[in-house]
């Protein structure tokens, strides 16, 4: 089995979650190469601790991410750090010559977005992807089959949101996320957009106009220390889009929803789509259930209900009768980076990491979704 060695930047929590799915890679066994850690960097020393006592592989801990990115042991780097520092280390993790998976946005802005976007350019031997895990959803992987075989006909709409409580309680002490420096102007967008946007925008649904609505809702939390400072980003973010189906020429909504306040939601991920022959949805707050609907002229509409197991694109030891989590989402998610990384293509349409040009396609629909909130207003969404 190839052995890809791999460093991290940024060791909290998405680092974690990385690192343990490469301790279960046995969970795969049809995988021929898989992932190690070697090296890790973050500016807290403080968390290098649960890494070296976990993992053997580790020669190397440092709080300078260029010295890790000189290591000839490292041949890719998974990035999970703050926003505003993509720009300058996800540039430099590429232009060292290491494959990439970063963060989402891939940017704090998209001015970042474009000078990453250079590097990539520059580097077409690299593989660079963006992470998001949603759509290797056993349920989401069926509907991306069923986009490619065009059972849904015409479309009538699409509904994609990622919606969470964690900011619902204001004495919930501020944290990167609520600061402009650090998250970006785009707020809940850039921190939760790429999410709703990865299977539209594979699907080829790209948007033409945005109708945004964004909602700054506690507008100031505790800072820690006793005091209070100003919230500056944006919670929640209403996207109404207008889109072109490639196949038939037609033009239909498409909702996007990113809020982190969302009463009644832990972290709740969803997609529908309804179509002239054909519809369905899924949400993670049932993640066994998928909800399909087909028809034609005279039929009756009912809804069907499939109880969908470990049922994953990447075969593991799991029994497909079983259910289907999180940590399953991220390692089907890694076994397609690796998977794309050995064999030069993903396995499918919709079972490929999100990739750079998506992540363009995000901060451009951002970008106009921030000029229509400020003006009131429809703003076509440009991609050049």
């Amino acid at each position: 089995m190839k052995t890809i060695r791999f460093g991290i930047i940024g060791c909290g929590l998405m680092g974690r979650e990385f690192a343990s799915a490469a301790a279960r890679w046995c969970h795969l066994p049809g995988m021929t190469s898989r992932p190690e850690i070697v090296a890790v960097c973050d500016a807290n020393p403080t968390l290098f601790s649960w890494y070296t006592g976990n993992f053997s592989s580790i020669t190397q801990t440092t709080a300078d991410y260029s010295e890790l990115l000189e290591n000839p042991a490292v041949d890719a780097v998974y990035c999970a750090v703050p926003h505003h520092l993509h720009g300058e280390i996800f540039r430099a993790v590429i232009d060292a010559g290491k494959h990439l998976m970063g963060e989402k946005p891939f940017g704090i802005d998209l001015a970042a977005n474009d000078a990453i976007m250079e590097s990539v350019t520059a580097h077409p031997e690299l593989l660079v992807r963006c992470s998001s895990e949603f759509p290797f959803i056993p349920a989401v992987q069926r509907i991306g089959r069923m986009i490619e075989q065009n059972v849904f006909g015409t479309i009538i709409e699409v509904n994609a949101a990622f919606l969470h409580s964690s900011d619902l309680d204001p004495q919930k002490p501020i944290n990167w996320k609520r600061m402009v420096q650090f998250n970006g102007e785009y707020g809940c967008m850039g921190d939760l957009g790429m999410h709703v946007c990865h299977l539209p925008f594979r699907a080829g649904w790209v948007p033409n106009s945005v109708r945004a609505v964004l909602t700054n809702i506690v507008q100031e939390r505790p800072d820690g220390k006793g005091g209070t400072v100003p919230c500056e980003t944006w919670d929640n973010a209403t996207l109404l889009c207008d889109v072109t189906q490639q196949e038939t020429g037609s033009v239909f909504p498409m909702s996007l929803k990113t809020w982190r306040i969302a009463p009644g939601e832990k972290d709740t991920w969803f997609i529908e789509i309804l179509g002239t022959q054909a519809s369905a949805r899924f949400s993670t707050k049932n993640p066994k259930q998928l909800e399909f609907m087909s028809y034609s002229p005279g039929d009756e509409q009912s809804w069907s209900v499939l109880d969908m197991g470990h049922e994953t694109t990447f075969p593991s030891i799991t029994g497909g009768i079983f259910e289907f989590g999180f940590p399953d989402s991220i390692l089907q998610m890694w076994a397609a980076f690796l998977f794309e990384l050995e064999h030069g293509r993903p396995f499918s349409r919709f079972s490929g990491c999100a990739t750079p040009e998506e992540t363009a396609l995000s901060h451009r629909l951002f970008t106009a979704a921030l000029e229509s909130h400020r003006g009131n207003k429809t703003v076509a969404v440009k991609f050049s």
